[in-house]
């Protein structure tokens, strides 16, 4: 299966939203982006660490494709503010497609480019466009969170 990854602000509302989507079939939160190694979601929210709180996501090419999850993407979220999504600031909450070859990198360029021409957004989309890195899972408790604890929050 072949897998994306994903920064739109608070990781528990974008894995929710990606979870109950048809074709994706599984989802993990974490870390991407930064330099810290096996980063801790304290040191995230200390900020310095570099990384995004990402969703990972394994998805069936059959039943969805990595366009159409781009598209998801862009609409869960405000792509025009920088390092904030709703209350949350700080680089970790920063807009990013973190790509794992060359198709998604150029798919996400060239959605990024349609979007940002149309002027849909009103703002210039400041999304970062990057290869992946290292993912590192989140603590299990941050997994499938919304889910385990009937909580609706986070600002996407």
């Amino acid at each position: 299966m072949p897998t994306a990854t994903f920064a739109a602000g608070c990781f528990w509302g974008v894995e929710s939203r990606f979870a109950s989507t048809s074709g994706v079939t599984s989802t993990a939160v974490g870390y991407m982006g930064g330099h810290t190694n096996d980063p801790t979601y304290e040191e995230l929210c200390r900020k310095g660490t570099g990384h995004a709180e990402v969703v990972q996501l394994e998805f069936d090419e059959q039943q969805i494709s990595y366009d159409t999850l781009l598209d998801i993407f862009w609409q869960m979220h405000d792509p025009t503010t920088l390092n904030q999504q709703g209350p949350d600031i700080g680089d970790q909450y920063r807009s990013a497609i973190f790509y794992h070859d060359d198709h998604q990198r150029i798919m996400a360029e060239q959605s990024l480019a349609v979007l940002d021409k149309s002027g849909i957004f009103g703002n210039p989309i400041v999304t970062q466009i990057a290869k992946a890195s290292q993912f590192w899972r989140a603590e299990e408790y941050h997994q499938q969170y919304n889910a385990k604890n009937g909580y609706g929050g986070c600002s996407i």
